[in-house]
């Protein structure tokens, strides 16, 4: 793998969360860091596929917007 280093300001109580998660998780700080970022990027592509889920699905069941409370509500009360 080819590595790039870079530098990154960080509060000084952000960056004593980190160190303190990194050395609960035995690992580096570089590495917890690379990890943290991995893992946010994943979660944000899911949600947006969820989302883009939810939107065709929205599209193809002609539910507006507006109307989706009332849907929900109806669905909840069975």
């Amino acid at each position: 793998m080819q590595v790039q280093t870079i530098n990154l300001s960080l509060p000084k109580k952000l960056l004593n969360v980190v160190d303190n998660r990194a050395k609960q998780e035995a690992r580096t700080r570089s590495g917890w860091i690379q990890e943290a970022i991995r893992v946010y990027l994943e979660n944000k592509q899911d949600w947006g596929s969820l989302f883009a889920y939810g939107e065709k699905k929205a599209k193809d069941l002609k539910v507006k917007e507006r109307n989706l409370e009332s849907i929900v509500d109806e669905i909840r009360r069975g």
